[in-house]
């Protein structure tokens, strides 16, 4: 039996190999980017076109143009003048204690600043400089809690070059007046002797146990009031390049009390110049006393011979 031309399986694989007849009445316009061999929408995907497209062509800008990464330069901060470096240093320390002592804040607000120091030995020297020369160091410390009873305070622990750097210290007197810690001993370990620089010592009376107040509690023949004096005396005598000192106090203690004519008497005896603190604004006047006012509201007692008389004012 002979099979009928074009009815081969060749004639069969050259008609599947074209395209697939479809309807006009199926198809929609496509644009004339779109390439000749699909002929329907369905067959169209416009994101096949997109992904062969440069990078360059999908920007704003000119097609085919490639941004330009400006390449970043460091902060020459060495560069700058030293008067400009050393205000950086002063507002980087803005946060730290007016008096550097042992305390528990110090973590949070002093340790963390001190790391610009391990930056460079040029950075190194200038910012240590400003920063001890800046902030005095209390001598012995008054912080309530285990640092106020230590047998090492601050200015023990600080090394050599750091106190050979510290221009102000400061006394505080007047915490343990009933009993003062042991460790408020003037030795060779407290370093006093390295603190060449220091030209002013800073003496805060925060109480006197001389006044009225303390009575019944105070220890007898002046204690406390001995105890400051030879404080005083042991930490000049350990500098005596020192050449000013000032006195400040809070407002319940008078100039004219025992303590503080004691502590007058030491400074004058050495020639040493006295300042006057900003707390209690003393000045080189004598201190005025505030005037009684009397109460009329209160009841007068007036003593007799015999028995005493409340009299109602």
């Amino acid at each position: 039996m002979r099979r009928k031309a074009g009815t081969g399986k060749g004639s069969r694989a050259v008609a599947a190999s074209g395209p697939t007849p479809v309807s006009s009445t199926l198809t929609t316009p496509l644009s004339s980017a779109m390439p000749s061999t699909y002929t329907s929408e369905a067959e169209y995907d416009i994101n096949d076109e997109v992904s062969k497209l440069p990078i360059g062509a999908l920007s704003l800008g000119s097609p085919g143009r490639k941004l330009k990464r400006e390449k970043q330069h460091p902060f020459r901060f060495l560069e700058l003048p030293s008067e400009l470096r050393l205000k950086v240093y002063d507002y980087h320390f803005a946060t730290a204690s007016d008096v550097l002592d042992l305390d528990y804040d110090n973590w949070k607000r002093i340790h963390h600043k001190l790391a610009i120091l391990r930056v460079c030995r040029a950075i190194y020297r200038e910012a240590s400089y400003l920063f001890y020369s800046t902030h005095p160091v209390r001598i012995f410390p008054t912080t309530p809690g285990r640092f106020f009873k230590t047998k090492k305070p601050l200015l023990a622990r600080m090394k050599p070059n750091q106190r050979q750097t510290l221009t102000s210290l400061e006394l505080r007197l007047g915490p343990g007046w009933s009993s003062p810690p042991r460790g408020w001993v003037v030795n060779d370990a407290l370093g006093l002797s390295d603190c060449v620089h220091v030209t002013k010592v800073t003496v805060f009376i925060e109480c006197d146990p001389g006044s009225d107040f303390f009575k019944g509690f105070r220890q007898p023949d002046n204690f406390y009031e001995r105890f400051s004096k030879a404080l005083l005396i042991s930490v000049l005598d350990e500098m005596p390049w020192v050449d000013r000192v000032e006195f400040d106090a809070w407002s319940t203690v008078k100039k004219s009390g025992a303590l503080m004519r004691g502590l007058f008497e030491v400074v004058t005896s050495r020639g040493l110049r006295i300042l006057w603190g900003k707390e209690r604004g003393w000045t080189d006047a004598e201190e005025v006393e505030p005037t009684p006012t009397l109460n009329l509201n209160a009841p007068l007692l007036i003593q007799g011979s015999d028995r005493d008389i409340m009299v109602a004012a």
